[in-house]
C-alpha cells in the first residue's frame, strides 16, 4: 500500500489561486457581528425610549392625581357644614402622601399674593396663582408639579415637588444604560462566536478547493507536458518505427494516468455537491468484495502478484456468518476498487495482495493487506487527505485513498490502518451487520 502523508512540492511558478480574493471569513464575520448589534441597540433604543416615556408619563399622572386629590379633600372640608378652615388644619399632608413627597398649599387672598400654608416654606411664584390643569414649574432650580382650584373660602393651589420623580427616571434610564451595554456586549460576542462557528467549516471548504484546484491544475501539467513533448517532437524531425512506438506509448501513458486523474476528480466533485448519499440497501459484503477481487486478478498477474481472497470466516467452530450491510452497493464497489488498486499499484513485482471480510460481533470487517512499503504511524493522520502522496513513483495523484475516506465519512464505517503480517500496510473498515445479518 502507498505510503500516504506528505504532499508532493509543487512546481516552480505552479499558478495557485489566490487566498486574498474577496473580504476574508474573519472580517466577514467581524462585519455580521457588527451589523447583528447595530440592529439590536437600535431596536433596543426605540423599546428603551418608549419604556421611559411611559413610565414618565406614568409617574407624572401619579402627581397629578395626589394633588387632584389634595385639593378635593381640602374642598370638601371647606363645604358649607363641613370643617370650617383653621390653619390649615383641616389639611393632612402625613394622609395625602402616598408617595411619600409632602404636598404643599398655597392659600391665595384677595389681592392675588400666595401664602403657603402649614409647615410650606416655598414661595409660589405670583404668575402661578391662575393655574388650573397640572403644570410644571421650577422654583429656586427645584421643579415642581402645581395645580389650582377656586374653594369657597377663595383660591387654593397644591404643587409637589417632583425631586423624587426625577430620581426615579433617572434611575430607570441608568439602568436601561447599564442593561443595554451589557446586552449589546452579550449580542457582539454571541453574533461573532456563532458566526465563526459557522464560517469555519466554510473557510476550510474554500481552502480544499483552493488547494484541490492547485494540486489538480499541478497533476494535470506532468502528463500534459509529457503529450506536449512528444508530439511536437514527432512532428519537427524524421522519426524511426522505434521511436514513434515508444513515443506513443509514453503519451497513452500519459492519457489514461488523465483519464483516471478525471474520473477521480469527477467522482470527488459529484461526492461534494451531492445532497446525500445514493440509497442504502442490504448488501453482501462478501459477495461484493469477491465480484470486485475477480476485476483485479488480471491487474495482478500481469504484475506477476498474488491477489487471495477470503470470505467466509468461521466463528466459535460454528459456519461462516452472514456479512450483511445496508450501504450504498456503489459506493461499496468503489471503495473496496480503491484498495485493491493501490494494494496492486504499491506492492513490488511478485508481491501479495490479501482481501478478507469477516464477520465480528455485529459489525463486518473488510481487510486488504498487501506487502509494499507500508505505511508509517506519524502518516497515517492524513493518508486520506487528497493528493497526498509519499512517493513521486507513476500511476497515483493521491485521489484514491481521498476517495475511499470520503466513502466511510459518508457512511457508517470505522478505519482501523496498521502493518500487514505480509510486511506491507493493513487497511481495515468495518460497519454495522444488518438485521439481514443476524
Amino acid at each position: 500500500m502507498a505510503r500516504l502523508g506528505l504532499r508532493r512540492g509543487h512546481a516552480a511558478g505552479d499558478a495557485r489561486p489566490a487566498d486574498h480574493a474577496g473580504p476574508s471569513i474573519p472580517r466577514l464575520t467581524l462585519r455580521v457581528a457588527l451589523a447583528a448589534t447595530l440592529v439590536v441597540g437600535l431596536a433596543y433604543v426605540i423599546i428603551a425610549v418608549a419604556v421611559a416615556s411611559a413610565v414618565r408619563a406614568n409617574l407624572y399622572t401619579e402627581v397629578d392625581h395626589n394633588l387632584t386629590e389634595s385639593l378635593d379633600f381640602v374642598i370638601r372640608g371647606e363645604q358649607p357644614g363641613g370643617p370650617a378652615w383653621q390653619g390649615g388644619r383641616v389639611f393632612d399632608p402625613d394622609r395625602l402622601d402616598p408617595l411619600g413627597v409632602p404636598v404643599l398649599l398655597w392659600r391665595v387672598t384677595p389681592a392675588g399674593v400666595p401664602v403657603a400654608q402649614g409647615l410650606n416654606e416655598v414661595e409660589l411664584p405670583p404668575e402661578a396663582v391662575n393655574v388650573k390643569a397640572p403644570i410644571t414649574i421650577v422654583i429656586d432650580g427645584t421643579s415642581y408639579r402645581i395645580a389650582g382650584r377656586n374653594t369657597p373660602l377663595g383660591r387654593l393651589v397644591a404643587g409637589q415637588s417632583l425631586d423624587g420623580t426625577e430620581h426615579t427616571f433617572q434611575t430607570l434610564v441608568t439602568s436601561e444604560i447599564g442593561i443595554g451595554l451589557a446586552l449589546l456586549a452579550f449580542v457582539f460576542a454571541g453574533a461573532l462566536a456563532i458566526g465563526w462557528r459557522v464560517a469555519t467549516p466554510i473557510e476550510k471548504a474554500r481552502q480544499r478547493q483552493l488547494e484541490f484546484t492547485a494540486d489538480a491544475s499541478h497533476e494535470l501539467r506532468t502528463p500534459l507536458s509529457v503529450v506536449e513533448a512528444h508530439t511536437s517532437l514527432a512532428l519537427a524531425r524524421q522519426r524511426e518505427k522505434t521511436w514513434d512506438a515508444t513515443a506513443f506509448g509514453r503519451i497513452d501513458a500519459e492519457l489514461r494516468r488523465m483519464r483516471r486523474l478525471l474520473d477521480d476528480m469527477l467522482w470527488l466533485a459529484r461526492f461534494d455537491s451531492s445532497a446525500g448519499a445514493p440509497a442504502a440497501e442490504p448488501v453482501d459484503l462478501a459477495v461484493l468484495a469477491a465480484q470486485t477481487a475477480d476485476r483485479f486478478q488480471a491487474v495482478a498477474e500481469a504484475r506477476h502478484q498474488k491477489l487471495t481472497v477470503e470470505t467466509g470466516q468461521a466463528t466459535a467452530g460454528q459456519g461462516p456468518e452472514a456479512a450483511i450491510v445496508t450501504e450504498p452497493p456503489e459506493w461499496l464497489d468503489r471503495l473496496v476498487g480503491v484498495l485493491l488498486d493501490n494494494a496492486c499499484k504499491y506492492s513490488p513485482e511478485g508481491g501479495s495482495i490479501s482481501l478478507s471480510v469477516a464477520a465480528e460481533g455485529r459489525r463486518v470487517r473488510l481487510t486488504v493487506d498487501d506487502s509494499g512499503p507500508g505505511i508509517p504511524p506519524e502518516q497515517r493522520e492524513r493518508i486520506f487527505d487528497r493528493f497526498h502522496r509519499a512517493t513521486d513513483a507513476p500511476g497515483g495523484a493521491g485521489l484514491g485513498l481521498a476517495i475511499a475516506g470520503a466513502i466511510a465519512h459518508s457512511t457508517s464505517g470505522r478505519w482501523t490502518i496498521g502493518d500487514s503480517p505480509l510486511g506491507g500496510a493493513r487497511l481495515s473498515i468495518s460497519w454495522p451487520r444488518s438485521q439481514a445479518g443476524r
